[in-house]
């Protein structure tokens, strides 16, 4: 019996017939009909024609439901593509299984999966959430543009100013503040230290300016083998050796202003959603020796957020 690399459950071919449905009722089978190699070509090519950019190597793609195929595109796709990392083993792997556990903690995720190249590699894909129907775009701006700052200073800022940006931008900013603090939180259990402020982003519709979804989730702990640091902007002017007195008593109760009340409330479905994970990482398309060291990483951050 396989995993389906969409939805994580068991299915007898590479995908289920369930997983194939949160794309296209039409599909019986996906591929990209590329080899990894040949999407790192592809993608090094098109960069300078594309609206999404970053480190990581990535295409625009559409879903091609007749062909049982994603299509990559200059413009205009709907799906984001990121094939294997030539220098940073699993990455695709890592960022499904990443947002798959944010998205149990309560944090919006777009539709995203795995789906088999055609060397049999695996690419990460993610629905673009500023997409809708055949032609329109939701308004997106992400921290650093509203901030002024650019690709090279991304990451001259803290995450005070992440949150005078809340304050400041969004309809309702009690209600955003408490998201910005599961997502924190949640980035921090994962070993995400890379949020940077161009993985912040408000969205606008339906007139009202609140978080986008959240994207760009990876345990970079592990990828990189032990990042020097535990979060990409500072916290209380720390990036290392982060606890429960910082992420919470400072950052959520006296920076933030939440409640008392509401601190709980999401530290209990965070906890809640803490003890499903080590299922769910087994589950993961990861090799034994990420699983193991992806599982070791939680402990040790719960230990600290639970316990001090």
């Amino acid at each position: 019996m396989n995993t389906c690399p969409i939805i994580y459950q068991p299915c007898e071919g590479k995908y289920s017939p369930q997983g194939l449905r949160k794309l296209s009722p039409r599909l019986s089978g996906l591929v990209v009909p590329y080899t990894a190699e040949e999407q790192l070509r592809e993608a090094a090519l098109r960069a300078h024609k594309m609206s999404i950019q970053g480190v990581q190597p990535k295409l625009s793609a559409r879903l091609n439901a007749a062909k049982q195929c994603f299509e990559i595109v200059d413009m205009g796709g709907h799906f984001i593509l990121k094939p294997q990392h030539p220098q940073y083993d699993q990455l695709p792997e890592n960022e499904d299984l990443s947002m798959r556990l944010a998205e149990t903690a309560g944090l919006v995720t777009p539709l995203h999966g795995l789906v088999y190249s055609k060397d049999g590699s695996m690419t990460y894909f993610v629905k673009r959430f500023d997409r809708i129907g055949r032609g329109g775009k939701l308004p997106v701006e992400d921290f650093a543009q509203l901030m002024g700052l650019s690709r090279e200073t991304k990451y001259d800022a803290s995450m005070e100013k992440v949150a005078s940006v809340v304050e400041s931008f969004c309809t309702f900013p009690v209600i955003e503040k408490i998201k910005l603090f599961r997502i924190t939180l949640v980035n921090f259990l994962l070993g995400n230290e890379d949020m940077h402020m161009k993985n912040f982003s408000l969205i606008t519709g339906q007139e009202k300016v609140e978080l986008s979804p959240v994207y760009d989730i990876v345990n970079t702990t592990i990828a990189l083998g032990q990042a020097p640091e535990e979060i990409a902007l500072p916290l209380m002017g720390k990036k290392r050796k982060l606890d429960r007195s910082v992420m919470v008593d400072y950052f959520g109760h006296e920076r933030l202003g939440i409640q008392d009340g509401m601190i709980a409330r999401v530290l209990q479905e965070i906890e809640s959603a803490v003890s499903a994970w080590p299922a769910l990482i087994e589950r993961s398309f990861l090799s034994p020796e990420f699983k193991l060291k992806y599982k070791d990483l939680l402990n040790e951050r719960v230990a600290r957020v639970w316990t001090g």
